[in-house]
């Protein structure tokens, strides 16, 4: 029988598997398991995240690939680090947001330009959106 999780680790709240016969490399694995806990609220905004040294010896990866994880995930906006004070769950939530308004303003202008209607503007968005959530 093949070994499944290479490593599974628990430090605090933060609970993660790793498993070698994924196809996703296992900082993303990293990243992605830390990104739905953050969302979905087990790990609640301003939660302390375990050092990347201390994270990388519990599941038994090297200190590299936490640290890859951690950067995609500060460069999400999932996290934060505070120098030596250190890495902290983010308001996602708020971060995602603006992303969202940004991104929502920028259409509005171009759509604006291009002489589109408020209802033709919308029906673009509600097409998009229907593709991309499989509606």
């Amino acid at each position: 029988m093949p070994l499944i999780f290479r490593a599974c680790g628990r430090i605090g709240a933060v609970s993660l598997k790793i498993r070698i016969d994924d196809s996703a490399p296992p900082y993303e694995q990293v990243r992605a398991q830390i990104s739905e806990q953050a969302r979905s609220g087990v790990l609640p905004v301003g939660y302390r995240l375990p050092t990347v040294r201390g994270l990388a010896e519990s599941l038994g990866l090297a200190v590299n690939t936490v640290a890859k994880a951690y950067r995609a995930l500060e460069g999400d906006g999932v996290i934060e680090t505070r120098g030596r004070r250190g890495t902290y769950v983010a308001a996602a939530g708020s971060a995602a947001q603006r992303e969202a308004s940004l991104a929502a303003q920028a259409y509005a202008d171009r759509a604006h330009r291009l002489g589109l209607g408020e209802e033709e503007a919308l029906a673009a968005v509600r097409d998009a959106l229907r593709a991309a959530y499989g509606g």
